[in-house]
Protein backbone atom coordinates (compact mmCIF):
# COMPACT_ATOMS: atom_id res chain seq x y z
CA UNK A 1 0.00 0.00 0.00
CA UNK A 2 1.26 3.51 -0.74
CA UNK A 3 2.56 5.77 2.03
CA UNK A 4 -0.24 8.10 1.99
CA UNK A 5 -2.85 5.15 2.22
CA UNK A 6 -0.79 3.70 4.97
CA UNK A 7 -1.24 7.15 7.13
CA UNK A 8 -5.05 7.87 5.84
CA UNK A 9 -5.85 4.07 6.99
CA UNK A 10 -3.74 4.26 10.14
CA UNK A 11 -5.85 8.13 11.16
CA UNK A 12 -2.59 9.84 11.35
CA UNK A 13 -3.18 13.59 12.45
CA UNK A 14 -0.92 16.21 13.71
CA UNK A 15 -0.08 14.95 16.89
CA UNK A 16 1.46 18.79 18.05
CA UNK A 17 -1.47 20.76 16.68
CA UNK A 18 -4.63 21.36 15.60
CA UNK A 19 -4.92 17.90 14.01
CA UNK A 20 -5.06 18.42 10.45
CA UNK A 21 -5.09 14.97 8.32
CA UNK A 22 -1.39 13.94 7.29
CA UNK A 23 -2.29 12.46 4.64
CA UNK A 24 -3.58 15.58 3.15
CA UNK A 25 -0.57 17.62 4.60
CA UNK A 26 1.97 15.45 2.53
CA UNK A 27 0.68 14.95 -0.53
CA UNK A 28 2.96 17.47 -1.74
CA UNK A 29 6.27 18.36 -3.35
CA UNK A 30 8.93 20.63 -1.30
CA UNK A 31 12.38 21.52 -0.77
CA UNK A 32 12.39 21.15 2.96
CA UNK A 33 10.60 18.59 5.02
CA UNK A 34 11.05 19.84 8.48
CA UNK A 35 10.18 17.58 12.06
CA UNK A 36 9.10 19.73 15.06
CA UNK A 37 10.83 18.25 17.88
CA UNK A 38 10.91 21.67 19.79
CA UNK A 39 8.36 21.39 22.42
CA UNK A 40 6.66 24.38 22.02
CA UNK A 41 5.14 25.18 25.45
CA UNK A 42 7.70 25.58 28.58
CA UNK A 43 7.54 22.16 31.01
CA UNK A 44 6.33 19.46 28.21
CA UNK A 45 8.26 16.52 27.55
CA UNK A 46 6.72 14.01 25.66
CA UNK A 47 8.61 14.84 22.31
CA UNK A 48 12.08 14.96 24.05
CA UNK A 49 11.09 11.29 25.50
CA UNK A 50 10.74 10.41 21.81
CA UNK A 51 13.66 11.50 20.57
CA UNK A 52 15.64 9.56 23.15
CA UNK A 53 13.58 6.52 22.68
CA UNK A 54 12.37 5.83 18.99
CA UNK A 55 15.07 7.86 17.63
CA UNK A 56 15.79 5.16 15.04
CA UNK A 57 12.24 4.96 14.01
CA UNK A 58 12.30 8.88 13.95
CA UNK A 59 15.53 9.20 11.38
CA UNK A 60 14.55 6.25 9.29
CA UNK A 61 10.59 7.16 9.01
CA UNK A 62 12.26 11.03 8.50
CA UNK A 63 14.02 10.03 5.40
CA UNK A 64 11.26 7.56 3.72
CA UNK A 65 8.97 10.57 4.04
CA UNK A 66 11.70 13.35 2.49
CA UNK A 67 12.00 10.48 -0.49
CA UNK A 68 8.08 10.74 -0.92
CA UNK A 69 7.60 13.99 -0.96
CA UNK A 70 10.93 14.91 -2.68
CA UNK A 71 12.28 16.68 -0.33
CA UNK A 72 16.29 18.42 -0.32
CA UNK A 73 16.67 18.90 3.33
CA UNK A 74 15.16 17.27 5.66
CA UNK A 75 15.66 18.38 9.38
CA UNK A 76 14.89 17.49 12.70
CA UNK A 77 14.40 20.96 14.66
CA UNK A 78 15.11 20.66 18.78
CA UNK A 79 16.49 22.71 21.36
CA UNK A 80 20.73 22.75 21.57
CA UNK A 81 19.95 22.43 25.03
CA UNK A 82 18.42 18.77 24.47
CA UNK A 83 21.82 17.36 25.38
CA UNK A 84 20.12 13.54 25.28
CA UNK A 85 18.01 14.13 22.49
CA UNK A 86 20.80 15.24 20.17
CA UNK A 87 23.29 12.66 20.78
CA UNK A 88 20.37 9.81 20.38
CA UNK A 89 19.39 11.71 16.95
CA UNK A 90 22.91 11.72 16.06
CA UNK A 91 23.45 8.35 16.88
CA UNK A 92 20.88 6.67 14.66
CA UNK A 93 21.99 9.68 12.06
CA UNK A 94 25.27 7.91 11.77
CA UNK A 95 23.54 4.05 12.47
CA UNK A 96 21.79 4.41 9.81
CA UNK A 97 23.82 6.53 7.38
CA UNK A 98 20.97 8.90 6.87
CA UNK A 99 20.77 12.37 4.95
CA UNK A 100 18.41 13.99 8.38
CA UNK A 101 20.11 17.37 9.50
CA UNK A 102 19.75 18.48 12.77
CA UNK A 103 18.50 22.31 13.18
CA UNK A 104 19.60 23.10 16.56
CA UNK A 105 17.80 26.63 18.22
CA UNK A 106 18.55 28.04 21.32
CA UNK A 107 15.74 27.63 23.87
CA UNK A 108 13.11 30.45 23.62
CA UNK A 109 9.67 30.39 23.56
CA UNK A 110 8.05 29.96 20.83
CA UNK A 111 10.39 28.25 18.79
CA UNK A 112 8.13 25.50 18.36
CA UNK A 113 5.61 27.56 16.00
CA UNK A 114 5.25 25.89 13.02
CA UNK A 115 6.33 29.52 11.10
CA UNK A 116 8.92 30.43 13.56
CA UNK A 117 10.35 27.23 12.96
CA UNK A 118 10.26 27.51 9.08
CA UNK A 119 12.02 30.85 9.28
CA UNK A 120 14.73 29.75 11.72
CA UNK A 121 15.72 26.59 9.13
CA UNK A 122 15.25 28.52 5.71
CA UNK A 123 14.95 32.29 6.81
CA UNK A 124 11.77 32.32 4.38
CA UNK A 125 8.72 34.59 5.68
CA UNK A 126 5.27 32.15 5.33
CA UNK A 127 2.77 34.75 4.26
CA UNK A 128 0.11 35.90 7.04
CA UNK A 129 -2.48 33.34 6.75
CA UNK A 130 -0.35 31.01 4.75
CA UNK A 131 1.56 27.43 5.31
CA UNK A 132 4.53 26.03 5.34
CA UNK A 133 3.57 24.65 1.49
CA UNK A 134 4.06 28.67 0.67
CA UNK A 135 7.28 28.75 0.65
CA UNK A 136 8.64 25.08 -0.21
CA UNK A 137 7.94 23.51 2.97
CA UNK A 138 6.37 21.05 4.94
CA UNK A 139 6.44 20.66 8.97
CA UNK A 140 5.19 17.82 10.95
CA UNK A 141 5.27 16.74 14.63
CA UNK A 142 7.96 13.89 15.75
CA UNK A 143 5.31 12.29 17.28
CA UNK A 144 3.57 12.41 14.16
CA UNK A 145 6.50 11.00 12.38
CA UNK A 146 6.17 8.10 15.02
CA UNK A 147 2.70 7.29 14.10
CA UNK A 148 3.80 7.31 10.79
CA UNK A 149 6.33 4.56 11.46
CA UNK A 150 3.88 2.78 13.38
CA UNK A 151 1.60 3.19 10.17
CA UNK A 152 3.98 1.61 8.05
CA UNK A 153 3.72 -1.68 10.58
CA UNK A 154 0.14 -1.67 9.99
CA UNK A 155 -0.35 0.17 13.25
CA UNK A 156 -3.17 2.47 13.33
CA UNK A 157 -3.08 5.71 16.52
CA UNK A 158 -4.31 4.01 19.55
CA UNK A 159 -2.47 5.67 21.82
CA UNK A 160 -0.40 8.74 22.76
CA UNK A 161 2.75 9.50 25.28
CA UNK A 162 1.31 12.25 27.96
CA UNK A 163 3.36 14.28 30.42
CA UNK A 164 1.73 14.78 33.53
CA UNK A 165 3.08 17.44 35.73
CA UNK A 166 2.38 20.01 37.93
CA UNK A 167 0.73 19.01 41.50
CA UNK A 168 0.90 15.66 41.24
CA UNK A 169 2.60 12.83 43.36
CA UNK A 170 4.11 11.43 40.34
CA UNK A 171 5.15 13.47 38.05
CA UNK A 172 5.20 10.91 34.76
CA UNK A 173 5.20 10.56 30.72
CA UNK A 174 2.70 7.95 30.58
CA UNK A 175 1.50 5.38 27.91
CA UNK A 176 -1.95 6.52 27.20
CA UNK A 177 -5.01 4.58 24.87
CA UNK A 178 -6.93 7.48 23.14
CA UNK A 179 -10.37 8.25 24.51
CA UNK A 180 -8.89 7.37 28.30
CA UNK A 181 -10.09 9.98 30.81
CA UNK A 182 -8.70 13.13 31.63
CA UNK A 183 -9.37 12.05 35.78
CA UNK A 184 -7.73 8.95 35.55
CA UNK A 185 -4.14 10.45 33.57
CA UNK A 186 -3.93 12.13 37.16
CA UNK A 187 -4.45 9.40 39.45
CA UNK A 188 -2.10 7.45 37.32
CA UNK A 189 0.29 9.58 38.55
CA UNK A 190 -0.62 9.61 42.11
CA UNK A 191 -3.25 12.51 42.39
CA UNK A 192 -2.68 15.90 43.03
CA UNK A 193 -0.98 17.09 45.95
CA UNK A 194 -3.36 19.96 46.70
CA UNK A 195 -7.20 19.71 47.17
CA UNK A 196 -7.72 22.91 45.06
CA UNK A 197 -6.72 22.56 41.67
CA UNK A 198 -7.72 22.79 38.10
CA UNK A 199 -6.08 21.24 34.76
CA UNK A 200 -4.40 22.89 31.61
CA UNK A 201 -4.37 20.52 28.83
CA UNK A 202 -1.48 21.31 27.13
CA UNK A 203 1.30 23.78 27.65
CA UNK A 204 0.74 27.03 29.98
CA UNK A 205 1.22 29.36 27.22
CA UNK A 206 -1.51 28.56 24.68
CA UNK A 207 -3.23 24.79 27.04
CA UNK A 208 -7.02 24.77 27.68
CA UNK A 209 -8.20 25.33 31.04
CA UNK A 210 -10.69 22.89 31.64
CA UNK A 211 -13.67 24.13 34.26
CA UNK A 212 -14.82 21.41 36.72
CA UNK A 213 -17.87 20.26 34.55
CA UNK A 214 -15.56 19.53 31.43
CA UNK A 215 -12.46 18.38 33.61
CA UNK A 216 -15.46 14.82 34.31
CA UNK A 217 -16.06 14.47 30.62
CA UNK A 218 -12.52 15.09 28.97
CA UNK A 219 -10.17 12.13 27.17
CA UNK A 220 -7.43 11.84 25.76
CA UNK A 221 -7.09 12.32 22.48
CA UNK A 222 -4.45 11.99 18.80
CA UNK A 223 -3.55 15.59 20.11
CA UNK A 224 -3.23 15.76 23.43
CA UNK A 225 0.36 16.07 24.58
CA UNK A 226 0.71 17.29 28.51
CA UNK A 227 -2.04 17.17 31.78
CA UNK A 228 -0.60 20.53 33.70
CA UNK A 229 -2.11 20.98 37.12
CA UNK A 230 -2.03 24.19 39.04
CA UNK A 231 -3.53 25.16 41.95
CA UNK A 232 -6.86 27.14 41.74
CA UNK A 233 -5.63 30.59 42.93
CA UNK A 234 -2.09 30.34 40.55
CA UNK A 235 -1.94 33.65 38.21
CA UNK A 236 -2.91 31.56 34.92
CA UNK A 237 -6.45 30.46 36.19
CA UNK A 238 -7.01 33.52 38.19
CA UNK A 239 -6.68 35.34 34.53
CA UNK A 240 -8.90 33.14 32.81
CA UNK A 241 -11.83 33.98 34.57
CA UNK A 242 -11.79 38.02 33.32
CA UNK A 243 -14.54 38.87 31.59
CA UNK A 244 -13.96 40.34 27.57
CA UNK A 245 -15.79 43.64 29.52
CA UNK A 246 -13.18 44.02 32.54
CA UNK A 247 -10.35 43.44 29.75
CA UNK A 248 -12.03 46.43 27.20
CA UNK A 249 -11.61 48.51 30.71
CA UNK A 250 -8.58 47.59 31.44
CA UNK A 251 -7.33 48.45 28.11
CA UNK A 252 -8.99 52.05 28.42
CA UNK A 253 -7.80 52.81 31.81
CA UNK A 254 -4.10 51.13 31.59
CA UNK A 255 -2.61 50.75 28.28
CA UNK A 256 0.72 53.03 27.75
CA UNK A 257 1.14 52.87 23.94
CA UNK A 258 4.51 51.45 25.20
CA UNK A 259 3.83 49.04 22.26
CA UNK A 260 6.30 46.30 23.69
CA UNK A 261 3.45 43.58 22.69
CA UNK A 262 3.78 44.88 19.56
CA UNK A 263 7.97 44.40 19.72
CA UNK A 264 7.91 41.00 21.19
CA UNK A 265 5.28 39.52 19.03
CA UNK A 266 6.86 36.53 17.04
CA UNK A 267 4.99 36.90 14.08
CA UNK A 268 5.46 40.79 13.88
CA UNK A 269 9.22 39.70 14.88
CA UNK A 270 9.21 37.21 11.49
CA UNK A 271 7.44 39.90 9.06
CA UNK A 272 3.95 40.29 10.16
CA UNK A 273 1.89 43.41 9.93
CA UNK A 274 0.52 43.12 13.07
CA UNK A 275 0.57 45.55 15.70
CA UNK A 276 -1.16 44.48 19.23
CA UNK A 277 -0.37 47.53 20.62
CA UNK A 278 -2.81 49.75 17.74
CA UNK A 279 -5.56 47.29 18.86
CA UNK A 280 -5.40 48.57 22.10
CA UNK A 281 -5.44 51.46 21.61
CA UNK A 282 -8.46 51.54 19.28
CA UNK A 283 -10.27 49.35 22.30
CA UNK A 284 -9.02 52.03 24.35
CA UNK A 285 -11.00 54.91 22.62
CA UNK A 286 -13.76 52.70 21.58
CA UNK A 287 -13.19 52.81 18.20
CA UNK A 288 -14.68 50.62 15.19
CA UNK A 289 -11.99 49.67 13.06
CA UNK A 290 -12.66 46.84 10.86
CA UNK A 291 -9.64 47.42 9.15
CA UNK A 292 -7.29 47.66 11.49
CA UNK A 293 -9.02 44.34 13.75
CA UNK A 294 -8.29 42.86 10.74
CA UNK A 295 -4.91 42.18 12.17
CA UNK A 296 -6.20 40.22 15.14
CA UNK A 297 -7.28 37.63 12.22
CA UNK A 298 -3.24 36.58 11.99
CA UNK A 299 -2.44 36.34 15.15
CA UNK A 300 -1.06 33.25 16.69
CA UNK A 301 -1.82 33.36 20.29
CA UNK A 302 1.04 32.53 21.75
CA UNK A 303 0.36 34.81 25.03
CA UNK A 304 3.50 35.97 24.68
CA UNK A 305 2.11 40.21 24.59
CA UNK A 306 0.01 39.43 27.44
CA UNK A 307 1.78 37.10 29.56
CA UNK A 308 5.64 37.98 29.32
CA UNK A 309 5.71 41.63 27.44
CA UNK A 310 2.59 43.86 28.77
CA UNK A 311 3.96 45.88 31.78
CA UNK A 312 0.65 46.67 33.01
CA UNK A 313 -0.80 43.01 33.01
CA UNK A 314 -3.37 43.56 30.27
CA UNK A 315 -4.82 41.24 27.59
CA UNK A 316 -3.87 41.91 24.22
CA UNK A 317 -3.81 38.17 23.13
CA UNK A 318 -8.01 37.65 24.37
CA UNK A 319 -8.41 40.97 22.46
CA UNK A 320 -7.25 39.45 19.67
CA UNK A 321 -9.27 36.24 20.37
CA UNK A 322 -12.42 38.26 20.48
CA UNK A 323 -12.13 40.22 17.73
CA UNK A 324 -11.53 37.37 15.54
CA UNK A 325 -14.43 35.90 16.72
CA UNK A 326 -16.30 39.39 15.78
CA UNK A 327 -14.76 39.52 12.11
CA UNK A 328 -15.71 35.92 11.52
CA UNK A 329 -19.32 36.69 12.31
CA UNK A 330 -19.22 39.23 9.46
CA UNK A 331 -17.50 36.50 7.22
CA UNK A 332 -14.06 38.96 6.99
CA UNK A 333 -11.18 37.24 5.79
CA UNK A 334 -7.59 38.39 5.83
CA UNK A 335 -6.13 39.52 2.96
CA UNK A 336 -2.58 40.47 1.82
CA UNK A 337 -1.43 43.17 -0.54
CA UNK A 338 2.09 42.41 -0.76
CA UNK A 339 3.70 39.20 -0.81
CA UNK A 340 7.39 40.25 0.19
CA UNK A 341 7.21 40.00 4.01
CA UNK A 342 10.92 40.25 6.36
CA UNK A 343 12.30 39.69 9.29
CA UNK A 344 12.57 42.17 11.93
CA UNK A 345 16.06 43.40 12.11
CA UNK A 346 16.41 43.07 15.90
CA UNK A 347 14.58 39.90 16.18
CA UNK A 348 17.44 37.86 17.60
CA UNK A 349 17.54 40.47 20.26
CA UNK A 350 13.57 39.93 21.21
CA UNK A 351 13.22 36.45 22.00
CA UNK A 352 12.16 35.58 24.78
CA UNK A 353 14.41 32.67 26.86
CA UNK A 354 12.26 29.99 28.07
CA UNK A 355 13.42 29.88 31.20
CA UNK A 356 12.77 33.64 31.87
CA UNK A 357 9.14 32.61 31.07
CA UNK A 358 8.52 30.09 33.64
CA UNK A 359 9.86 32.44 35.84
CA UNK A 360 7.71 35.10 34.42
CA UNK A 361 4.41 32.61 34.91
CA UNK A 362 5.31 31.89 38.51
CA UNK A 363 5.92 27.75 37.07
CA UNK A 364 9.39 27.56 38.47
CA UNK A 365 8.82 24.75 41.17
CA UNK A 366 7.94 22.39 38.42
CA UNK A 367 11.24 22.95 36.39
CA UNK A 368 13.09 19.96 38.47
CA UNK A 369 10.24 17.66 38.89
CA UNK A 370 11.83 14.17 38.45
CA UNK A 371 10.05 12.98 35.74
CA UNK A 372 8.93 9.12 35.58
CA UNK A 373 8.81 7.36 32.39
CA UNK A 374 7.41 3.97 30.98
CA UNK A 375 4.26 3.80 32.88
CA UNK A 376 1.01 2.46 31.10
CA UNK A 377 -2.84 3.07 31.59
CA UNK A 378 -4.96 0.26 31.43
CA UNK A 379 -8.45 1.70 31.84
CA UNK A 380 -11.52 -0.27 32.64
CA UNK A 381 -13.32 1.71 29.72
CA UNK A 382 -12.42 4.60 26.89
CA UNK A 383 -14.53 6.93 25.37
CA UNK A 384 -12.92 7.80 21.89
CA UNK A 385 -14.35 10.45 20.18
CA UNK A 386 -15.18 10.17 16.64
CA UNK A 387 -14.20 13.83 15.65
CA UNK A 388 -10.48 14.03 15.96
CA UNK A 389 -8.95 17.07 15.20
CA UNK A 390 -9.83 19.31 12.18
CA UNK A 391 -12.21 18.31 9.51
CA UNK A 392 -14.92 16.06 9.81
CA UNK A 393 -16.67 13.51 12.47
CA UNK A 394 -15.70 10.10 11.00
CA UNK A 395 -18.79 7.28 10.94
CA UNK A 396 -19.40 4.76 13.11
CA UNK A 397 -18.80 1.58 11.87
CA UNK A 398 -19.61 -0.30 14.89
CA UNK A 399 -22.59 -0.68 16.97
CA UNK A 400 -23.66 -1.29 21.02
CA UNK A 401 -22.82 -4.77 21.81
CA UNK A 402 -19.89 -5.03 19.24
CA UNK A 403 -16.98 -6.63 20.55
CA UNK A 404 -13.99 -4.89 19.39
CA UNK A 405 -9.98 -5.71 19.10
CA UNK A 406 -7.32 -3.13 20.06
CA UNK A 407 -7.03 -1.65 16.74
CA UNK A 408 -10.01 -2.28 14.85
CA UNK A 409 -11.99 0.26 12.97
CA UNK A 410 -14.37 1.72 14.29
CA UNK A 411 -14.80 4.85 12.55
CA UNK A 412 -14.07 5.24 9.23
CA UNK A 413 -14.05 9.16 7.42
CA UNK A 414 -16.20 9.47 4.81
CA UNK A 415 -15.02 9.64 1.09
CA UNK A 416 -14.18 13.12 -0.28
CA UNK A 417 -14.73 14.44 3.01
CA UNK A 418 -11.42 15.71 5.73
CA UNK A 419 -10.98 14.00 8.98
CA UNK A 420 -9.45 10.85 10.26
CA UNK A 421 -10.44 7.25 10.92
CA UNK A 422 -10.51 6.25 14.51
CA UNK A 423 -9.94 2.93 15.51
CA UNK A 424 -10.43 1.19 19.11
CA UNK A 425 -7.47 2.02 21.41
CA UNK A 426 -8.38 -1.02 23.89
CA UNK A 427 -9.97 -4.77 23.70
CA UNK A 428 -13.35 -4.82 24.90
CA UNK A 429 -17.26 -4.36 24.10
CA UNK A 430 -18.81 -1.30 22.45
CA UNK A 431 -21.43 0.16 25.47
CA UNK A 432 -22.39 3.55 23.80
CA UNK A 433 -22.15 4.54 20.22
CA UNK A 434 -22.69 8.42 19.46
CA UNK A 435 -20.57 11.08 19.06
CA UNK A 436 -17.99 9.14 21.12
CA UNK A 437 -17.33 5.51 20.98
CA UNK A 438 -17.19 3.74 24.46
CA UNK A 439 -15.75 0.57 24.86
CA UNK A 440 -15.43 -1.20 28.12
CA UNK A 441 -12.20 -2.96 28.80
CA UNK A 442 -12.85 -6.69 28.81
CA UNK A 443 -11.28 -8.09 32.42
CA UNK A 444 -9.48 -11.17 31.91
CA UNK A 445 -10.72 -13.86 34.17
CA UNK A 446 -8.17 -15.69 36.74
CA UNK A 447 -8.32 -19.33 37.45
CA UNK A 448 -7.18 -19.67 40.49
Amino acid sequence: MDLLNKIKEAGIIGAGGAGFPTYIKLNCKVEYFIINGLECEPLLQSDKYLMRNKSDEIVSTAEKIGDKIEAVHIVIGLKEEYYDEIRALRESIEKLNSKVELHLSSAFYPAGDEQTLVYEVTGRTIPPGGIPLNVGAVVSNVGTVFNIFEAIQDKPVIYKFVTVIGEVYNPSIIKVPIGTSVKECIEKCGGTTVDDYVVIMGGPMMGKLLSEESFENRVITKTDGAVLVIPADHYLAQREKMTIKHMKNQAKSACIQCHYCTDMCPRFLIGHPIHPHKIMRAVALSEDNDELFKEALICCECGICELYACPMGLSPKRINVYFKGKLREKGIKWKNVTNIFEGHVLRDYRKVPTKRLISRLALNKYVDQQIEEGEEISPEEVSIPLKQGIGAPASPVVKTGDKVEKGQLIGKIEEGKMGSNVHASVDGEVIEVGQNVVIKTMQVEVIP
